[in-house]
Order: C-alpha cells, then structure tokens, then sequence
C-alpha cells in the first residue's frame, strides 16, 4: 500500500481566468478592425516608427546592442532589421526592432494616467511578421496555419495593439506604485502576437497571463539619481518577453489563471498596492484614432508643446530686437503630469537621458538655437556645453494649472498644455503663449500629415539613394499598393547589404 504522503496529488481543478485577461484575449481573436480613420493613421505611424528606427542606427549607443548575440550568426528565414543586414531569430528580431524604434524618444505616444508609445509594439509585430511569411514561402514549417502577412494585416494587429496598452493606461498609472510603462507593451505585444502566430483564445488567455506574471520593469532607470539608456531599450525587452512568451505556450506551456487577483500573490497585491485595474472604455479603436504623433521635436511628449511656445517666442523677441541674453526668467504654466517626469530645474544634467527628460533643458536649447534635435543632447553636443542653456535652465520654474491637468485628463480633449511667460531683464513682461495642443495631436491631425511623411523621408535620406527613398515614400503614400503587400516582401526594402 501506497502512503498517502508519497501518492501523486489529484489535479486542480481548472480555474477561471481573471475577466481582464479574458477580455484581453477575447478582444485580440475577435474584434474587426473596421474604422477606416484607424487604418489610415496607422499607415502614418507605420511609416514614422519605421523611420524612427532608422534614424536611431546613426546613434552608437543604440547599435551597439544590435544584431546577433554571437557575431556573425545569421537564421534561415528568420527576421530580417530594417536598416541592416541581421537576419536574426524572432525573439531578438523583436528586441533590435523594439529598440531601434524607440531610442530616440521620437515615436508616437498617449498620454493618459499612464503614459507610454504604442508604436513600441512594432518591435514584436514586425519581428513576427517577416519570420512567419519568410517561413511559410520556404515551404518549411506552416507557423500561423501557413499565413503569409500583408501590411495591412500589420496595421489591423498595431490598432489592436495600441489599443490594448492605450485602454488599460487610461485610468491606471504604474509609474505611481514604480513600474515602467514598458509592461504595457509586454502584455499588449503578447496578446496580438499570440493571434498572429494562429494560438487559440485559450492559448492567449495563456500567454497574456505569463505576461503579468514575468518580472516587471522598474522605473528607476527614468529618474534620477539612475537615468540612464535602458529606458531606450525599455521597450525592445518588452517586445522581446512577448514573442519568447507566446512561443513557449505555442509548444505547450500552461497559464496563471488567476495571476491578477490571487491573494497575497498575484499582480495586484504584489506590484499594485492592492488596487485592481479601472477601466474607462471597451477595447475598440479608440486609442489608434487619438494617437499623438511626435512630428516636431524628438522630445518628451509632455514638453512638446513647450517647446512649440518658446519656438513662437522666439519670433516675437526677434521683431522686439531682442534675444535670448535678454531673458531674466521663463514661467510655464503647465499639467501635473509634466512637473511629475520632466520638472528638473535644478537637477544636474548628467547625460543623454537627463536632458532629453528635462523641460527645462529642452525649452532652453529652443530658446539659444531655435531648434531641439537629437544631437542636442549628446554629452559632446553644442547645446549640452553651452553656458547660457544651463543657465537660463535654471531660471525656468514649472507652475502646475489644475485647468490643464483636467484637460490632459478628459477624453474629449486629452491636451497636453503648457504656457510660457517671459520676463526680460529691462522688467518687461512678453504676453504669455498658450500651446494646447501639439503638432499631431488628432486636433491638429492633418496639418501634421504632410510633416509626417517629411520627417520620414528625412530619416530614409542618409541610408538610402534619393530613388529608393522616393520608392519608399510614393508607397507609404499609396495606400491600395501599400496594404496587400506583403510583409516580408516590404521588409526586403528596408534590408541594407
């Protein structure tokens, strides 16, 4: 007779998913993405992550962590990184892509109770989406029942994508309890790549629950005294998690049901204070279509329409022949969110990821050069040694106004406001200028189009001939050519020798 202590335990019973994941899952697998205003500004984002990304390769601080972990390896059929040669597995495809597109801080973004770049996810649903056609062609194995992906299969899944991040950072705010926003991205990314590669709802209930379950980022490495270059590549680990996620459950790995809301040991108690997730809408595609493109400044978005003003200021001091020596102080009236993450006034700018965080440092340089670049902010740059920058830095001081934190709040507005007051050393007081809305805010949508698609050719130019960029841009501006390519095949454009 067998003792009871050494017999095999009788299996759990199956337990419920928590309704959040099941909502997750359920939304990636069945929801139709049939706005046509969704699609078209996912062309534009499409089109300025990619570009992002290759302006990020003129940066040796980011390419530095691209390409093969062992040089010289090269995967049959595997994701190819626009801007390269790798050919590299899906997973670390999905990190140099990730990464790539957000180094520069210059993709798209939403701002809500959490903050984040929906664009991120491109990391994972590109690495994908190549591997997956590149096989099925080969006539290799059939991943994702044997699916050859079309652009516009990238744009449905990206819709999806940024929806999921957008939604739950509406009414939850992970900075507030440490955690990077970067785990929205994880989760969103695992959720529609598990669809894309032919899982079942089940399997992506699965998935979505390791998402949740993996160690979270902390948020330390965008604060002082900590900031540093792992916020850049923030987001190409979390698409990197996603994919390797979402392969382990397609070999067969289970999930965490109740991964949220266990006692003691789930997400809530653990990591959230013991809140529990507030949600605002339904999953939709209401993110995508109020999406904030960055189309003027690489530069926190909370800054940007900061900027904007000092840029207008900057006209008005010159009609009054007057420059920027003649600045006593600058008053910005601005969101609580901004004084939250980049208020740093007196703070040392210590590197890279100091002042492209600072709305100080930023609305400075603005003001001594009339322009804000990313070479602005190098250790080695102009701006960073310039004496008058970190001066008139310091005699820039943030004032919130409840008014414009609301705004940044309320659906139907979602502004993201700053207003500057100039005070010159005669005593003379400028009229304040008030920016509401930035540059590629849905408000300012259209009048963004056009420097979108500038922005992107800029950032092509200096990898491609003038024939090829122009190739590239005609394409991404004929929409009925541009969405039944396939995947693969538009990818094999941006491949460099």
């Amino acid at each position: 007779m067998i003792p009871k202590s050494d017999a095999m335990a009788a299996p759990a019973p199956p337990q419920e998913f928590d309704k959040e994941i099941v909502d997750m899952a359920a939304y990636a697998h069945k929801y139709k993405v049939d706005s046509d205003l969704a699609i078209d500004t996912a062309r534009f984002v499409f089109l300025d992550t990619l570009g992002c990304g290759l302006k990020a390769l003129e940066f040796p601080h980011c390419t530095k962590l691209l390409g093969p972990v062992v040089p010289g390896t090269t995967v049959p059929n595997g994701t190819r990184v626009p801007g390269t040669n790798y050919v590299l597995d899906p997973v670390l495809g999905a990190f140099n892509i990730g990464a790539m597109i957000r180094w520069l801080d210059f993709n798209d973004c939403w701002l809500a109770a959490e903050w984040g770049h929906p664009s991120d996810n491109l990391g994972a649903i590109l690495a994908v989406a190549d591997w997956v056609n590149q096989t099925n062609k080969a006539g290799g194995e059939k991943l994702a029942n044997g699916k050859i992906f079309t652009v516009k299969d990238v744009l449905e899944a990206m819709v999806k994508a940024h929806e999921i991040q957008g939604v739950l950072a509406l009414e939850n705010s992970f900075n507030k309890v440490g955690l990077d926003h970067v785990v929205l991205v994880k989760v969103a990314s695992t959720g529609v790549v598990a669809g894309m590669l032919g899982l079942s709802e089940a399997q992506t209930r699965d998935a979505i629950s390791q998402a949740w379950v993996d160690g979270q980022s902390m948020r330390t490495y965008r604060h002082s005294p900590n900031t540093m270059s792992r916020k850049s590549w923030a987001a190409g680990d979390a698409c990197e998690k996603a994919v390797n996620l979402c392969l382990k459950v397609m070999k067969g790995e289970g999930g965490v049901p109740t991964v949220l809301t266990a006692p003691t040991w789930g997400f809530y108690d653990v990591n959230f204070n013991g809140g529990k997730f507030a949600f605002q809408r339904e999953y939709g595609s209401y993110v995508m279509e109020n999406v904030l493109f960055k189309v003027s400044y690489p530069a926190e978005f909370h800054s940007q329409t900061a900027i904007e003003a000092a840029q207008r200021l900057n006209k008005k001091l010159a009609d009054m022949g007057k420059t920027v020596e003649d600045i006593d102080e600058v008053t910005n009236r601005t969101h609580e969110a901004c004084i939250r993450i980049i208020d740093k006034q007196f703070k040392a700018m210590d590197n890279y990821a100091d002042r492209d965080h600072c709305v100080q440092y930023m609305v400075a340089v603005m003001f001594v050069f009339n322009r804000l670049n990313a070479g602005d902010y190098l250790d080695s740059g102009e701006a960073a040694q310039s004496p008058l920058v970190e001066s008139l830095r310091k005699r820039i001081k943030c004032v919130e106004d409840p008014q414009f934190t609301k705004d940044y709040h309320d659906p139907s507005k979602r502004t993201i406001s700053n207003a500057l007051t100039v005070r010159l050393k005669d005593g003379t007081t400028l009229e304040e200028e008030v920016v509401e809305a930035p540059l590629g805010h849905r408000l300012r949508r259209e009048e963004a189009k056009p420097e979108i698609l500038k922005k992107y050719a800029t950032h092509l130019e200096p990898h491609f001939s003038k024939e090829h960029v122009k190739k590239l841009v005609d394409l991404g501006n004929d929409p009925e050519a541009l969405y039944k390519m396939p995947v693969d095949e538009y990818v094999s454009m941006y491949v460099k020798e």
